[in-house]
């Protein structure tokens, strides 16, 4: 399936690691002009060297940039738009909220979970969307999280952050869509990234198990029987970017294998 994104330009936030990278692999294969933001010069270089050892024409371009800063944020969308012109797609996959058992939750938590997780994505999204605006096309894609739609004892603080998205998510799609934005969110379940060995090490502590321990036991509750691969993430966040996704916005798309079966 020709999904038209070759010669777009993809910026991906928190496209270093994880399901962000696994994304811009994506992008590249497709033949996107594809720009990579995160705060770790070190491991944007190592991405970058995957990225073009397995996409050797890939047309790549990496900035650092700590997205809790607004300013930071602005400056790696005009270093983005210098190297490749206008952003056609935004996929934000930034910050992570550290997860941590209810009993051992401070204000100071809900706070820092708001700044990783909730306005990482927003310094990036609001002058982007509205560049997008004013030319009259672009989608955004936020990659969330489920724990935005299922509350978890672990995960209180990020997963209102998470929520706190979805409903961005939604209300920037309708406010946009008659300029021809699109906007969606992914919510991906356990995922086979280095984050998910925090949020075991969380649960573990809170059940008194060891991490391998809640690893199996959270396995077993998955309909399908595992984890995600990253790049199964980075598939659904393609469509919903490609012209094929044209009359779908203002989604929020639960990828958990099924376990938490909800109608929405």
């Amino acid at each position: 399936m020709d999904l038209h994104l070759r010669d777009k330009h993809i910026l991906i936030t928190g496209g270093s690691k994880g399901i962000g990278l696994a994304c811009a692999q994506g992008f590249l294969t497709e033949g996107s002009r594809v720009t990579l933001v995160s705060r770790d010069a070190a491991n944007l270089a190592r991405a970058q060297q995957q990225l073009q050892a397995a996409c050797p024409d890939a047309r790549l371009h990496t900035v650092a940039a700590d997205l809790r800063d607004a300013s930071a944020a602005l400056a790696a969308l005009n270093s983005a738009e210098a190297a490749f012109g206008p952003v056609d797609v935004l996929v934000n996959s930034a910050g992570a909220a550290k997860r941590t058992p209810a009993p051992e939750l401070t204000p100071e938590a809900f706070a820092d979970a708001m700044q990783a997780k909730y306005f990482t994505y927003i310094h990036m999204i609001t002058p982007t969307i509205q560049r997008m605006a004013a030319r009259g096309q672009g989608a955004v894609v936020n990659v969330v999280g489920n724990g935005g739609k299922v509350a978890s004892p672990i995960h209180i603080p990020g997963g209102a952050a998470n929520a706190a998205l979805m409903l961005v998510s939604a209300g920037l799609a309708a406010a946009y869509g008659a300029q021809g934005i699109r906007v969606n969110a992914v919510n991906p379940g356990l995922t086979l990234t280095d984050r998910l060995h925090e949020g075991f090490a969380a649960d573990a502590r809170l059940k008194g198990l060891s991490p391998d321990e809640v690893m199996a036991q959270s396995v077993a509750k998955i309909p399908l029987g595992r984890m995600a691969e990253p790049e199964e993430i980075a598939n659904a966040v393609l469509f919903l970017a490609s012209s094929k996704a044209s009359y779908v916005t203002g989604i929020c798309m639960s990828m958990d294998g099924a376990l938490n079966p909800i109608v929405v």
